[in-house]
């Protein structure tokens, strides 16, 4: 049984910060060092002071990014840069955004929900977690005591929930609207009746939720609850760290849009990347495409990739090479080779073909390659993910077909675990609109 409540939000005074694009950021996680950088220089309120502050060489255990965080948002809440809401709310938002020549807009939900275990089966994971990036994020939390961003999360909703909520706003001025610098319109309306509030939860109650972003941010929940349960004379089931602040957004909703990620490899050996097509042969039909002028190769490698969604295919460009590699699964590999190991829906998946056939099998990595960030990139735009390898900053580039969103679905119902960056969901969710206090 999902538990979800309205809050008393912390969100970034008007009085003191009148455009919020300013201040507000994609989530900790997809944010780069150039990206840093340019937030860093956008506002002295930017909230990549707290979720992502900068590094010094003098960093200690009693000084670093993470009490300085601290240190910035106590200032902040001070000077009312940051206020609390009086009143509890349930807080709608929506994101409008281009994609492939179409404007869609996308609602969610903010609100709290009850963690639970996921052996309850009440809140759902589809992928894999880095155990350092969870220990990372629980130390911000055990400093700061704040949920600065929101865990974006799906449930089913032939019932269209969120309808009424839309109704009751539609002819509302929005609380909150600012455009990003991708240039998404986001807006936030407070929804404050306690009537609306009960409706909504018990609407809820029944739901399971599937998460799409935020993976380490709930497990970190977890870990920081139990640690402060083991602090807490008479921690209760009221006890704030019980709860964590949620974006839901309807599975069938129009916005809910799924990238791929793109795999960029470094550190390969000369003899195994020179290897690699012969060897993909035999598990793979291979068709080359000459890289050909002005990006026609390119274009002709992507519409073709595109075509075969059906089926199990990757794309592969060669650090070095002019040609691009499009490869189509034979049939019955996956189940000769893993049908002893693997479930039928998990061998289905392309991300699946990617890390246990390509990488593992023809390529030779273990586990602990696998897991190394720094020889694995990822990248959600197939020509960005070209480019890099064309540069020569990478040894080979595997481009693939996203993740259906009903895959995300069945693999998490069936209590399963999609290899790591299975899915992209696009665009994440916005950080700075809206903050959940634990204390």
């Amino acid at each position: 049984m999902a538990q979800i409540a309205p809050f008393r939000g912390i969100l970034y005074n008007p009085d003191k910060i009148s455009d919020l694009s300013k201040v507000a950021t994609p989530p900790y996680d997809v944010i780069s060092e150039k990206e840093q950088c340019y937030f860093y220089d956008c506002h002295p309120h930017n909230i990549i002071r707290l979720i992502l502050g900068k590094q010094n060489q003098d960093d200690s255990c009693d000084q670093n990014c993470h009490t300085r965080a601290a240190e910035c948002f106590s200032q902040w809440i001070s000077e009312e840069i940051l206020i609390q809401d009086q009143s509890p709310a349930f807080y709608l938002t929506s994101i409008e955004f281009p994609i492939e020549n179409r404007q869609i807009k996308r609602f969610g939900l903010i609100a709290l929900i009850r963690l639970e275990p996921f052996e309850k089966r009440v809140v759902l994971p589809h992928e894999k977690t880095f155990s350092k990036v969870k220990s990372e994020r629980l130390e911000l939390m055990k400093v700061c005591h704040t949920n600065f961003s929101p865990i974006f999360s799906l449930y089913p909703d032939p019932d269209r929930i969120l309808d009424s909520l839309k109704n009751k706003v539609a002819d509302k001025t929005p609380d909150t609207a600012f455009t990003d610098y991708k240039g998404h319109r986001h807006q936030l309306w407070r929804i404050t009746d306690p009537a609306v509030h009960a409706e909504v939860s018990e609407a809820m109650k029944e739901k399971r939720i599937f998460i799409a972003d935020g993976h380490h941010r709930y497990e970190t929940a977890l870990n920081y609850r139990d640690w402060t349960a083991a602090r807490t004379p008479g921690f209760s089931q009221d006890h704030p760290a019980n709860y964590v602040m949620m974006y839901l957004s309807s599975m069938e909703d129009p916005g809910v849009i799924i990238l791929p990620a793109h795999r960029m490899l470094k550190g390969l050996q000369e003899s195994v990347i020179s290897a690699f097509i012969e060897k993909a042969g035999n598990y793979f039909d291979v068709v080359r495409i000459p890289f050909g002028n002005n990006g026609h190769g390119r274009g002709k490698f992507i519409s073709a990739l595109k075509s075969e969604a059906s089926k199990n295919a990757v794309g592969v460009s060669i650090k070095g090479c002019r040609e691009l590699y499009l490869l189509t699964l034979k049939a019955d590999v996956m189940e000769k080779l893993f049908g002893n190991e693997l479930s039928q829906s998990l061998r289905s998946l392309d991300v699946t073909v990617l890390t246990r056939l390509i990488f593992m099998e023809i390529l030779g990595f273990d586990q602990a390659r696998l897991d190394n960030e720094k020889l694995i990139s990822y990248s959600s735009i197939a020509e960005e993910a070209l480019d890099i390898v064309a540069a020569g900053q990478c040894d080979m580039t595997f481009i693939l077909n996203p993740t259906r969103i009903e895959q995300v679905k069945e693999i998490a119902e069936q209590g399963l675990i999609m290899p790591r960056k299975s899915t992209y969901f696009y665009p994440k969710v916005v950080t700075g609109q809206v903050m959940n206090v634990l204390k």
